[in-house]
């Protein structure tokens, strides 16, 4: 497919946001609103388990031995058994539903569309990033840390692990670790699969990510890019005027960002192939509004401890 920078960096001709051309190594692997008069020049690019139980129980006070009692008790048992075997397969119902919501939720996000349709008719400039680069690899850790940057938040799917895996995308285990020695414990990850509550009900894809990646995963309720930095802010203890926001989607990692006032970076998807025809067609959707919204001369939002946004990156 075509690279995914290079449909944008086609668009890029005298802007401050600053666009890494290079392509990674092939790999495998499993508001607050901003006013765009602030805008810097630039042009840049790109899942509960619910469960019901019902809970009814019949007792039986001790009585006679007799043929009826009798008959009464094994046909009470046989009801509490029939029960029992529609509960079982309620529950077995409801699990299904649960993964099949859990997979509809990843590809439909109402509070995005409604926050997309905002940035589509007139906040196009929070869909634009400060920096773009072809994965995490080409991030400047210590660069960011030494301009005043306390924490990192990442996306997870496509950013730092294949789509829906629950482990590190090989070739950037190395950069991570340097990440979380430059930042510490205010390293996160804030995803809209593991982590959500209304999919990830009981924490246990956010809790089976932190055992792999050692990195804490933020529990929260609202789909980016809808909602606040406030789980963020709360896990770090920084104001996310402080923070890096990483993901590979302008619409919602992007926005989300830019709408609470993280420094934005944009990274090219790991893997195309693992996606959702969906997910694809939005994605390429959301590339094309971001060029033509490049090349209409809409800028991105600055920020104050990045007025130089070369000096964060770095060859790998």
């Amino acid at each position: 497919h075509a690279s995914f920078i290079s449909l944008i960096t086609n668009c890029s001709h005298s802007s401050n946001l600053c666009v890494h051309s290079c392509t990674p190594t092939p790999a495998t692997g499993c508001t607050k609103n901003h006013n765009p008069n602030n805008a810097e020049p630039d042009p840049s690019r790109n899942q509960r388990l619910f469960q019901q139980f019902y809970s009814s129980s019949i007792s039986i006070k001790p009585a006679e031995k007799n043929p009826s009692t009798s008959n009464q008790k094994e046909d009470l048992g046989q009801e509490d058994q029939n029960r029992s075997v529609k509960k079982g397969k309620g529950f077995l119902t409801n699990m299904w539903w649960a993964n099949l919501k859990s997979a509809i939720g990843q590809r439909l996000n109402v509070e995005g569309m409604v926050c997309s349709a905002s940035v589509i008719t007139k906040d196009r400039h929070l869909a634009l990033p400060h920096v773009v680069v072809p994965d995490v690899r080409y991030i400047d850790w210590g660069e960011l840390q030494r301009r005043g940057f306390k924490g990192v938040i990442f996306d997870k799917d496509n950013t730092i692990t294949a789509p829906y895996c629950l482990t590190i995308w090989a070739p950037l285990k190395s950069s991570l670790e340097q990440c979380k020695s430059v930042f510490g414990h205010n390293v996160a990850v804030f995803s809209n699969s593991a982590g959500l509550y209304e999919y990830d009900h009981d924490s246990s894809k956010a809790k089976a990510l932190e055992r792999s990646i050692g990195i804490k995963v933020i529990r929260h309720r609202v789909k980016k890019p809808a909602g606040t930095a406030e789980e963020i802010e709360k896990h770090v203890g920084f104001t996310s005027s402080q923070l890096i926001m990483v993901g590979d989607r302008p619409f919602t990692d992007v926005v989300f960002g830019n709408r609470n006032g993280f420094m934005t970076i944009l990274t090219e998807p790991l893997s195309l192939s693992g996606e959702t025809f969906v997910v694809r067609q939005v994605r390429k959707l959301e590339i094309f509004l971001v060029k033509r919204w490049l090349k209409q001369g809409v800028r991105p939002i600055s920020h104050r401890l990045l007025p130089d946004t070369e000096q964060c990156i770095k060859d790998p």
